[in-house]
């Protein structure tokens, strides 16, 4: 429940799929980059607006 997909209103055409790839996407970066904890790495990461371009290797 991290990205609260239960309360999401994207119910038609192909955007649920294309939010859970979003979702699972950041979800594997965070696993990639050593976080254990997903709630926690999304926290830190959304700190700062430069931190998810680096973690991606976009900088």
């Amino acid at each position: 429940m991290t990205f609260a997909e239960d309360a999401s209103q994207l119910r038609t055409g192909s955007t649920p799929r294309a939010m859970a790839t979003c979702r699972n996407l950041a979800i594997g970066a965070l696993r990639l980059a050593g976080q254990t904890n997903i709630a926690a790495g999304l926290r830190y990461n959304a700190r700062e607006a430069s931190r998810p371009l680096t973690l991606l290797e976009l900088t």
